[in-house]
């Protein structure tokens, strides 16, 4: 069995926005879907506890996490239009959780779901309801996923890429409204993007992957100001600026992630990394404490005293 995410460690608190940040093939998505123990769907399995307001996930029975989802905890997928079902209409989709959750009438909860897109920004609800996820756009759809994963009050949101799929504009009216809801609702926040500019905005920590492991965690302003991992660093560097020179190239990571039949010995960073040595490649750093958080590199300090361009 390949091992996709490594001795993955983090919390969320009451009210909270963490922001889990990487490239492609970093574990972000396999970490969200343990959390709802939706991984064993795809052939996975979890090897330890997943907390959630005192209980261990982890040993929960499938009908005892159906009675969970969607209640205590939902989720917002990355494309809606393969989320939603289209052979039901959005208020069919949005009413189901609130059937399956609450003892109300068909009529108590056409109201709530009908209120619940005019929360999210739809208009024109009652149509909106008897219409199908093919007849909305891609910032409608997406809207309806977050009415429906807010359907019932969740205390945890989990939003796995929610503006992927949108253009610029749509993609800041979205991060908006889940800016905006959390507030209102008081609930707490886990987005995974590998946006590092999106994870700036939304979070009030931040947690850095590659390869399946957490290489830095701290407060999202501690680690822009003084980044301790070589990765954390690239991250910042890539993301492009207003007042940069025409004509130079944006900077781009060189390589890719190691294959997860075949990750090295020493530290998974290593073959990208400026800052290699010796101890990188032989030796895997373990997680350490920071004077802004913590970080799994051999060689922090100097990373953090090292100059970056963001």
């Amino acid at each position: 069995m390949t091992k996709v995410v490594d001795g993955v460690s983090f919390h969320v608190d009451e009210g909270e926005a963490i922001c889990i940040v990487g490239e492609s093939g970093s574990g972000k998505s396999v970490t969200s879907l343990s959390v709802m123990r939706l991984v064993e769907f795809e052939n996975g399995q979890i090897d330890g506890d997943v907390r959630f307001l005192g209980e261990d996930l982890a040993k929960k029975k499938g009908s005892e996490m159906r009675k969970i989802r969607g209640k205590e905890m939902s989720m917002i997928f990355q494309e809606p239009l393969t989320a939603l079902n289209p052979v039901f209409t959005i208020g069919k989709q949005i009413t189901e959780a609130i059937h399956f959750h609450e003892k109300v009438t068909k009529s108590e909860a056409l109201t709530r779901a009908e209120k619940l897109l005019a929360q999210v920004g739809l208009s024109d609800t009652k149509t909106r309801l008897k219409q199908y996820p093919h007849e909305l756009s891609g910032g409608m759809r997406q809207r309806v996923m977050i009415a429906i994963a807010l359907a019932c009050e969740p205390k945890l949101l989990i939003a796995d890429e929610p503006t992927t799929a949108l253009d610029v504009t749509i993609e800041a009216q979205i991060l908006e409204l889940l800016r905006s809801l959390r507030e209102e609702r008081k609930m707490s926040l886990m987005l995974i993007t590998h946006d590092i500019g999106v994870a700036y905005e939304m979070s009030d920590r931040l947690i850095i992957m590659y390869a399946g492991k957490i290489v830095e965690e701290g407060k999202t302003s501690d680690i822009f100001d003084t980044p301790h991992h070589p990765y954390t660093k690239a991250l910042l560097r890539s993301v492009p600026s207003m007042d940069g020179e025409r004509g130079v190239p944006l900077y781009s990571i060189p390589g890719s992630i190691p294959s997860l039949h075949d990750m090295p010995v020493g530290c998974r960073f290593a073959s990208r990394c400026d800052f290699v040595t010796e101890k990188c490649i032989q030796t895997e750093p373990s997680m350490e404490e920071t004077a802004v958080g913590s970080v799994a590199c051999w060689h922090s300090e100097k990373v953090a005293k090292s100059e970056v361009t963001v």
